[in-house]
């Protein structure tokens, strides 16, 4: 156990904030938690990961931001994603809908660059163990979670990035996430400005007791940090 408040973490995920557009990256089981601690009141969009439950159970609570908002959310995720999304939340796409459940606007993506309004997604091609995943760069930020290979051709999409968000699971070798040794090489290798480490597992222990062991430029993530790009 541990004290310090910066490690005890939510379900990785990340919120997005341009001058007009509100993303979040996932809705896993805290997705609500997450948006009340953080004082959110606008959301535009989620994009997907991937579809493993950790990454997507908190779906349901995009309600909130329809009634907020009136409309429907826009949910952007490749064709596999979605077929899992309308599988595990049948209600939401059922052709009769029960009054008061969340609405979406489903866009189905590729590793292919799409746009939001003028914003520019770049995906990038990962693969979480045999699952095929995607991270996601916006501008001199990208973020890569549950993921232990990238290939040559689509770490050229990141170099140049100046904030870079690597998993980092635990020491020891892992069959679908970057063991710590590994997202360090991966950060030095795309060298942004700063790297950054999440999805990190209890097996790392208290932060603090492997944080001096970092190079000066890559730290742990931690609940609430706020990046001002």
């Amino acid at each position: 156990m541990s004290d310090n408040e910066r490690d005890k973490r939510l379900r990785s995920s990340i919120l997005l904030e341009t001058e007009d557009l509100v993303l979040v990256v996932d809705t896993g089981p805290d997705f609500r938690q997450q948006m009340l601690k953080a004082g959110v009141d606008k959301l535009d969009a989620v994009l997907f990961t991937h579809e493993h439950r950790d990454h997507i159970a908190g779906l349901d609570d995009i309600r909130s931001f329809n009634f907020l908002q009136k409309s429907p959310m826009n949910i952007f995720a490749e064709e596999r994603v979605n077929r899992a999304l309308k599988s595990g939340f049948p209600y939401v796409f059922a052709e009769k809908k029960y009054p008061g459940i969340p609405q979406v606007m489903m866009h189905t993506i590729s590793s292919r660059p799409f746009y939001m309004e003028t914003l520019k997604i770049i995906p990038i091609r990962m693969m979480h163990y045999r699952l095929p995943v995607l991270g996601f760069r916006i501008g001199d930020f990208a973020y890569l979670t549950d993921a232990n290979y990238i290939s040559e051709a689509e770490k050229e999409k990141l170099f140049g990035v100046k904030y870079l968000v690597v998993n980092a699971l635990r020491r020891e070798t892992h069959i679908s996430h970057f063991t710590l040794a590994q997202a360090i090489s991966l950060i030095e290798e795309l060298s942004p400005r700063f790297g950054y480490l999440t999805h990190i597992s209890h097996q790392m222990g208290p932060s603090d007791s492997w944080s001096s062991e970092l190079p000066p430029n890559i730290q742990p993530a931690y609940d609430g940090l706020v990046l001002d790009l």
